[in-house]
């Protein structure tokens, strides 16, 4: 490859990393034609740009995105593939179940979540208990919905705001 491919390939993994808030890194080693299409397929499906490079490249582009990143290189050996996401759990919850049927391929090397780094094959539950953005919000919508919900079937149930308000008093005394 060409010294000003290189360059070139590691501008466009540069731009790849500040479009995508979370990546993870795979070992693809062992991976057939036909499960990496399957892979590929699935990480499509799910909003996961899956991209193999060397890695040298990536290290290259972690540099230029600045960042403290040290922490991957222990994982960054033998072949690696990327997976760039905007949801942080979608690529573990991807992996653990791509995995059951390919026998645990490909395995989960390090990952960059929510500002965090997670290196080796054992934070793949931790990664998948991440919540994302709209998980959290639907838990905090719910949580409100109760209260409120309890309000309006005491005023549908003829109960005077007069006496709602009295019930509430007492409760909280």
């Amino acid at each position: 490859m060409k010294k000003e491919d290189k360059s070139l390939l590691i501008e466009q993994l540069a731009q790849t990393l500040g479009e995508y808030p979370h990546f993870y890194l795979v070992d693809v080693t062992g991976l057939d034609s036909a499960t990496t299409s399957a892979l590929r397929r699935e990480c499509f499906q799910n909003e996961i740009k899956l991209q193999v490079v060397k890695n040298t490249l990536f290290e290259k582009a972690l540099e230029k995105v600045g960042g403290d990143f040290a922490a991957l290189q222990t994982a960054l050996k033998g072949n690696t593939g990327i997976m760039f996401c905007q949801t942080a759990n979608a690529p573990a919850k991807l992996i653990k179940k791509f995995a059951k049927g390919h026998n645990d391929m490909p395995g989960l090397k390090a990952a960059y979540a929510e500002e965090s780094v997670y290196v080796g094959a054992d934070q793949l539950d931790a990664l998948c208990a991440i919540k994302s953005k709209n998980e959290l919000i639907a838990e905090v919508v719910s949580a409100l919905e109760g209260p409120i919900n309890g309000i309006l079937s005491g005023i549908d149930g003829g109960t005077t705001i007069h006496g709602l308000l009295d019930a509430i008093e007492e409760k909280n005394a």
